[in-house]
């Protein structure tokens, strides 16, 4: 995945193979059988799916310079040989999440959640991207993709574990987890 825009779209072609689609909370995505992720600009592409969400990459909004530091230390690249699985997870968060001031979603993402700190009990093993959704209009806030090798499987269902039972979930109104296989070549 290169540049800064992307379009991930649900369908019936695409290198990763959906083996589950799970809605934890709101409305349903259609249900699809590939996703193709896509580097693209803001103009609107066509596709053959049955959904397309676009979304861009950006700078690290709420970790802090120590936490950066952490993850860029461990954290591995997308793309390794051995992360064959994959989970897509777009998210939403409710209204009364964007209403808080920065400081206020911050505290609640670090001191009361401990996001990063999570995270951090999970890496190398798995790789993640984040991507914004709510700035250009898209019907989710944030997107992020996750890798790792099969292996990995439990370790990452773990980690949502983990991540969904924080304040900061509280503040999620919809949620779709799905989890991909990579098509080998």
């Amino acid at each position: 995945m290169q540049g800064n825009f992307f379009d991930f779209v649900g369908g019936s072609v695409g290198k990763w193979k959906v083996t589950g689609i799970e809605t934890l909370t709101g409305d349903a995505l259609e249900p699809v059988t590939h996703l193709s992720v896509i580097s693209s600009d803001l103009i609107q592409l066509e596709h053959n799916g049955l959904w397309r969400i676009k979304a861009f990459t950006s700078n690290v909004r709420y970790a802090e310079k120590t936490d950066r530091v952490k993850l860029a230390a461990v954290q591995a690249e997308l793309g390794r040989p051995n992360s064959t699985c994959a989970a897509f997870i777009p998210i939403r968060k409710t209204e009364a999440w964007w209403a808080l001031a920065q400081d206020e979603r911050r505290r609640i993402f670090g001191a009361q959640s401990h996001h990063t700190e999570i995270g951090l009990n999970y890496l190398p093993a798995i790789a993640r991207k984040l991507y914004h959704c709510r700035d250009i209009g898209q019907p989710f806030d944030f997107v992020t993709w996750f890798e790792y090798a099969p292996a990995d499987e439990p370790l990452f269902d773990k980690l949502l574990d983990s991540l969904r039972t924080t304040e900061e979930w509280k503040y999620v109104d919809r949620e779709v987890d799905i989890r991909l296989t990579l098509i080998p070549n």
